[in-house]
């Protein structure tokens, strides 16, 4: 304990330094102010300030880059409460209930709720990095392709609970979704699949054309349709902070959403995604009112932003810990790191400790700094709804078409998002929800991937996936679930629950 203090003030001193508190201030402020511009989540705004960091100091530029990471992802959950659109996929269900609250007056509430889950879930994950870092990296060594393949199912499952009504409409989405993941290149056999001959399919579909087309475009399209074109008029903002009842509702979220999303934000691949869909989908169970959730439920918006936030931040113990990226931004970090000529991996806390405590250190003090900067703007955002929608929704749309186009410049991108907001507004006609499509969209590469690894090394063996101890359970509980919906009884008593009030 006296050891783990130590090294907390150690990083303390480093971060705190005036160098570094600027770099931290600079990062969070610059991530907020892109990653509220829709169609540019915390990937896209990190590769594209990463020329920032190369001339500043290894220390001061991975606190920089944490602080971009940070801030832009509290932007991506900015623009899904205000104007439905979701900056990256563990920002869907935010879009759930806090557009819907939104549209009640309660953007503000929206808002606070998610900076205040995301800090107390960041202050409490980066406490259980300092404390727990490497016995955590060995859990997420404990996965092997198959594991992470019963993963991957017990999530889609799970994704069933997302969606209101039927049940099948809702696994229908989830297969769409991993159809529309399969166009492209096989990485295995280098075969085209589904590309109709198109070459700007090759590389597959990417997903920011997809959420603004499925959430942006179809609620658009849904709003001038059914108001002719005067747009949906939000209620009157009555209060910009949570009130006490609030908080009685959102904190057993937040804590819940907290520990989901620290325990899956450890493995490779979609912890923040599976974390955010899984803490949403723990509260719909867990709830006595169920049908709130999707018309403005609070806790719908503090579970998946808490659990969003400690994913998103454990990452960060295999990058240091083990030197392996779990996801695209701690690629891009560790890319980062090679250029100031550091190698991260067991050997960073014994040979460079104010790097690893101070990177730790800085985590506490950013957060804390993403919250005093924008609760105090909170009023600014929310009155983006306060525009009449005849200027709103073509700003919106202008955003779109900017942020798709500029992912690869690419005007086929454009082209992909108006398809899938026509496909998008189809959906809502056939009361089929677009949140299952996005995650079985974001994990189908990796379920083939490592369902491909996993037979390979298997010699071809199914049973690969029942017989390993933490597979089986996985698929175990993934079975319980399925069983669950199946049950007629079961499925007329969630039925009833969705019913609309």
């Amino acid at each position: 304990m006296t050891e783990l203090l130590g090294n907390l003030l150690l990083g303390l001193s480093v971060s705190l330094s005036p160098d570094n508190l600027l770099l931290c201030f600079g990062g969070a402020l610059i991530g907020t102010l892109i990653g509220v511009l829709p169609g540019l989540g915390p990937t896209a705004t990190v590769a594209m300030l990463l020329p920032l960091t190369f001339h500043l100091p290894p220390v001061g530029a991975l606190i920089m880059l944490a602080g971009i990471f940070y801030g832009s992802q509290y932007g991506g959950s900015a623009t899904a409460i205000l104007v439905n659109l979701p900056g990256e996929s563990s920002s869907v269900v935010t879009c759930l209930d806090g557009h819907a609250m939104a549209r009640q007056g309660r953007a503000g509430v929206a808002l606070a709720t998610a900076a205040l889950a995301s800090l107390f879930a960041g202050i409490v994950t980066t406490f259980l990095i300092a404390v727990a870092g490497p016995p955590l990296a060995g859990v997420a060594l404990a996965f092997g392709p198959a594991e992470y393949v019963s993963l991957m199912l017990l999530g889609l499952i799970g994704a069933v609970t997302l969606a209101h009504g039927s049940v099948v409409k809702a696994i229908a989405m989830i297969l769409l979704g991993l159809l529309l993941s399969m166009v492209g290149t096989d990485v295995n056999s280098g075969d085209t699949r589904f590309t109709f001959g198109l070459p700007q399919l090759y590389d597959g579909i990417d997903f920011v054309p997809l959420a603004m087309g499925l959430f942006g475009l179809a609620e658009i399209i849904t709003s001038l349709e059914q108001t002719g074109g005067v747009g949906r008029t939000t209620a009157p903002i009555a209060s910009l902070w949570p009130k006490r009842e609030d908080i009685r509702q959102a904190w057993p979220a937040t804590v819940r959403g907290t520990v989901m999303g620290a325990l899956l934000g450890i493995l490779p691949g979609g912890g923040a995604t599976l974390g955010s869909f899984a803490a949403y989908s723990l509260e719909k169970k867990v709830s006595r009112r169920p049908e709130r959730f999707g018309q403005g439920a609070i806790e719908g918006v503090a579970a998946p932003e808490a659990a969003n936030n400690a994913a998103s931040q454990a990452c960060f113990i295999p990058m240091l810990s083990l030197g392996i990226p779990p996801n695209a931004i701690m690629a891009l970090m560790i890319g980062a790191m090679t250029i100031h000529g550091i190698t991260p991996g067991p050997q960073i806390m014994a040979k460079q400790p104010e790097l690893f405590w101070g990177m730790i250190a800085s985590m506490l003090i950013g957060n804390v700094i993403l919250v005093i900067l924008n609760l105090p703007m909170i009023g600014l955002w929310v009155r983006l709804l306060r525009v009449p929608y005849g200027y709103l929704f073509p700003a919106i749309l202008v955003f779109c078409c900017i942020g798709t186009y500029t992912l690869n410049n690419s005007a086929f991108n454009v082209l992909l998002m108006a398809m899938f907001g026509v496909l998008g507004y189809v959906l809502r006609k056939l009361d089929c929800e677009p949140a299952p499509l996005m995650l079985g969209f974001v994990l189908g590469p990796m379920l083939e991937e490592n369902l491909g690894r996993a037979l390979l090394l298997s010699g071809g063996d199914p049973t690969v996936f029942a017989t390993r101890p933490i597979s089986g359970s996985l698929l175990a509980a993934a079975a319980f679930l399925l069983i669950l919906m199946v049950l007629p009884s079961v499925r007329r008593r969630r039925d009833d629950a969705f019913k609309d009030e």
